[in-house]
């Protein structure tokens, strides 16, 4: 195709550095068509000269004083935030992501770099002393944490930003080097944001953004010069690295099923309209927006008539409206996808209350009543803005319902009593509860992740930098202490 001046062919970055390939890819707009952006796409040689980049930096990255890593987190922290605006249109162009939520995204990578530069200053060694037996006096240990080398960072689109940033920023705290494969049909934001990684004082080849289609991908996961995956998607593709690469340092960010429980003292008002919304916020495309409301029965009938009229008052339409809430999926086969998925389960004697129907790309933000417990739903994850509401009798069949499900990443509990918070924390099997708010809510700083099959390690600065390097131990013998 002819590419106008406006629209020129967006470089990949392989060691740091700008370069094009033989192949060109068009991102397009899900909502209208329209073409976002062209990119280049790596070729093999090219691919295997940015592996070779990282492994041969690895000693000096791992050595780079930690002014230089905080530095350069905070540097990408400013630019971002000065460039703001457009990056925030992009992340909707190509995601089809309301520009609400894109501005959103990109105030969270913002703060993501700055909270790993802080972290960064901070990772120090401890210091243990050992004579606490009469064997070990004079003795002292020095533990201090090592990368265990450079970082294959596999990425999602539906927070092509953020999501980067959350893999991006740590390996970079730590000193590994990284090597991003974006999403295929968001790559435009990682490579813009591989732009302001350039400006820092990074080493070449402490960072490549290479984005090469799905089925290239599958050779960088073997390459035994990558020994860390961090791969945030579907469960059956993280699974899949897990068991062509066993010996490998796999970190898994998966799907999940997010519950929110409504129970009879919640105020009813806020649960609604925080459900309706965090069920519909990027149409659905997070592995935490609320899919299953599980709603105390004593309250279960004002809590739906409150929570069908908010989702009613969601405004749904073009991404480049700023009072757009609910645009469209990432594509029309996602769109039919969970077209398909809710007229299995009406088939099944579901009740739409709310939306079922789909409009291209879009889908009306739907609510299901009396869904069977096998339907795809309730069962697997939509990732779409499908809601359905599950009545229960009480805490106890509530937190069971929960339970009810191979998934495991947040739950989030409406109630105002301290004793059920510290039991839904006890009890729920899953790696984050909020209460008093949605399972959508998450702090880029905090612990995130899931357990059962919602993944495997943690995102958030310090416990993602845990995860990219292992102890390592100095004992100093013969000290007078």
């Amino acid at each position: 195709m002819t590419i106008s001046p406006g629209n020129p062919i967006r470089p990949f970055w392989l060691a740091g550095r700008p370069a094009t390939g033989e192949t060109e890819l068009t991102v397009t707009n899900s909502h209208d068509g329209r073409v976002v952006g062209v990119h280049a796409v790596p070729t093999p040689d090219q691919v295997e000269e940015a592996v070779a980049a990282a492994h041969a930096v690895r000693a000096q990255a791992a050595a780079l004083p930690l002014h230089v890593r905080a530095e350069a987190l905070a540097h990408v922290s400013r630019r971002i935030a000065e460039r703001a605006d457009e990056i925030a249109r992009v992340i909707s162009g190509e995601n089809g992501k309301p520009i609400f939520w894109a501005r959103g995204e990109v105030g969270r990578a913002v703060a993501t770099f700055r909270f790993a530069a802080e972290e960064t200053r901070r990772f120090s060694g401890d210091v243990q002393r050992l004579d606490t037996e009469p064997a070990a006096q004079g003795r002292l240990a020095y533990v201090t944490r090592v990368p265990y080398g450079p970082v294959l960072a596999i990425t999602p689109f539906n927070f092509p930003l953020n999501l980067v940033a959350h893999k991006v920023a740590p390996a970079i705290a730590v000193g590994a080097p990284v090597i991003v494969k974006p999403a295929p049909a968001t790559p435009l934001s990682a490579l813009l944001l591989g732009e302001i990684l350039a400006e820092t004082d990074l080493p070449e080849g402490m960072f490549s953004i290479l984005p090469v289609p799905n089925d290239r991908a599958g050779s960088l996961v073997e390459d035994p010069r990558l020994p860390v995956v961090s791969f945030t998607g579907s469960g059956p593709v993280g699974y899949a690295i897990i068991d062509r690469v066993p010996r490998k340092h796999v970190t898994l960010e998966l799907g999940g099923n997010a519950a929110a429980v409504v129970l009879a003292d919640a105020d009813l008002d806020w649960a609604a309209g925080r459900v309706a919304l965090f069920s519909n916020y990027q149409a659905g495309q997070s592995c935490i927006a609320v899919q299953r409301v599980i709603v105390e029965d004593t309250v279960a009938d004002a809590f739906t008539d409150k929570l069908v009229a908010a989702v009613g008052g969601l405004v749904t339409g073009d991404p480049d409206d700023e009072k757009t809430q609910v645009g469209p999926l990432v594509s029309v086969q996602a769109a039919e996808r969970v077209e398909a998925w809710v007229a299995e389960a009406t088939g099944a004697g579901a009740k739409v209350l709310a939306g079922g129907t789909r409009d291209g790309a879009t889908v009306a933000p739907t609510v299901l009543a009396d869904v069977p417990a096998g339907a795809k739903v309730i069962a697997e994850e939509v990732f779409g803005p499908v809601l359905v509401i599950q009545r229960v009798s009480g805490v106890d069949e509530a937190f069971a319902t929960v339970n009810d499900s191979r998934y495991g990443l947040q739950a989030g509990v409406f109630t105002r009593s301290l004793d059920t918070a510290f039991r839904a924390n006890r009890e729920l099997e899953v790696g984050g509860v909020i209460i008093g708010d949605v399972p959508s809510y998450r702090a880029d700083q905090m612990p995130y992740g899931g357990v059962k099959e919602s993944g495997i390690g943690r995102e958030g600065l310090r416990s993602a930098m845990a995860d990219l390097t292992y102890e390592k131990v100095m004992v100093i013998t013969g000290l007078s202490l």
